[in-house]
């Protein structure tokens, strides 16, 4: 990955040459507070603070355009609020202690923050890229796995996480989960032998997931742009900055995981080509094994005409290599048929946050699996079982 500089760097590294003004800027951080993070009051108010701040906006000139999101700008300040938990700042943000609600004086102490730290801000916003490893997320892959390996005739999977970051969906089968249904039935699942795995839990609407896995992966290999390493102390920072300062418990397992990663060491490779380094993978794949392309909000961060492109690439090697897609993107950035019956999304859940699982193959209709929380805290899972009328 793009190596940050190191700090006594930050005031020689020379600004980046301005870029035409973006004129959607300001509506979509405001956007982002309404939507995006009803959960997170500190996010919402500096989103809006923000919005109508165009000198502070301005740093996102720093961000390459697919990266021009809110979310890297608040994981910036984020990282520089956890270098300096001393700062004024610092107050408002739970991680590092902070207790102190949005308030009429947030608006000045961010401006001071931002005037302090802005060097900084400006190379992170340049050489970052938002990546979020959730592994609540794996609530969902390890059922729809499941459900795959069941409906499809083939055990033995081959992962493939394409824009995997710190590839820690890999460990998708190392780790505990518990289901929390409708009724208040639960099943607990995963690697249960292993008291210290990272736990995570969801609550479940419909037919709750076996305890049993019903799949095993043989094989499993991660990729990214620039992929962070969790033996990295900078790269594990920086995947906690990335979550919300508010949310302790995804603090606590996401450092689970990292340790867990430091010891298997799943693969993660660099590559500009996702997927013709996926097309050299299934080269070196026994035929037995049946390889599974996953991404979760990977394409968010596409053009219109790049996600037309990836989706025709991706429909050859299902067609030409048998390849399996499962993807977990949000419903405008799913290529969902506009003529194909869908379940509304859950309550509580945004637009632009709920995430829609598929999976697709060739000579098969998209089949909606699940609707989930962009975190995997809940779930409406829509497939249904394997053996009754429907499945496939």
């Amino acid at each position: 990955m793009t190596a940050l500089p190191a700090s006594s760097s930050f005031a020689t590294e020379p600004p980046r040459p301005p870029r035409p003004p973006r004129p959607d800027l300001s509506a979509r951080f405001r956007r982002f507070a309404d939507e995006d993070c009803p959960e997170d009051p500190l996010y919402q108010a500096l989103c809006r603070l923000l919005a109508a701040r165009p000198a502070l906006l301005a740093l996102m000139d720093e961000a390459p355009p697919e990266q021009a999101q809110p979310n890297l700008y608040l994981a910036a300040l984020h990282a520089r609020v956890m270098a300096a938990p001393q700062s004024a700042l610092a107050a408002y943000f739970p991680s590092v202690g902070g207790r102190r609600l949005p308030d009429e004086a947030l608006a000045a102490v961010l401006a001071g923050f931002v005037a302090d730290h802005e060097a900084a801000l400006r190379s992170l916003l340049r050489h970052r890229a938002t990546q979020t490893n959730e592994i609540g997320r794996c609530a969902l892959l390890w059922p729809a796995l499941q459900h795959l390996a069941g409906a499809g005739g083939r055990r033995r999977l081959a992962l493939f996480d394409f824009g995997c970051s710190a590839g820690l969906n890999l460990g998708v089968d190392a780790y505990r989960y518990r289901y929390l249904g409708e009724d208040g039935q639960a099943v607990e699942a995963g690697a249960l032998a292993d008291r210290d795995a990272p736990q995570i839990s969801c609550r479940w609407q419909g037919a709750l997931p076996r305890s049993e896995a019903g799949f095993e992966l043989a094989f499993r290999q991660g990729v990214d742009l620039s992929p962070l390493h969790a033996a990295e102390p900078e790269d594990a920072r920086w995947l906690l900055a990335c979550l919300w300062p508010h949310d302790q418990e995804r603090r606590e397992r996401l450092q689970s995981a990292l340790a867990l990663a430091r010891q298997r060491a799943w693969p993660v490779q660099a590559a500009d080509d996702g997927l013709a380094r996926l097309e050299a993978w299934l080269d070196g794949l026994p035929p037995e094994v049946q390889p599974v392309l996953f991404h979760s909000w990977v394409l968010y961060y596409f053009q219109a005409a790049d996600r037309r492109r990836h989706g025709q690439r991706v429909e050859r090697l299902m067609a030409q290599r048998g390849l399996w897609w499962l993807s977990a993107e949000s419903l405008a950035d799913s290529d969902w048929p506009a003529d194909a019956a869908l379940a509304p999304r859950p309550d509580g859940v945004s637009a632009g946050s709920a995430t829609l699982w598929q999976w697709r193959r060739a000579g098969q209709a998209p089949q909606a699996l699940a609707w989930s929380h962009p975190h995997g805290r809940f779930a409406h899972w829509l497939a249904p079982a394997v053996g009754a009328p429907g499945a496939r």
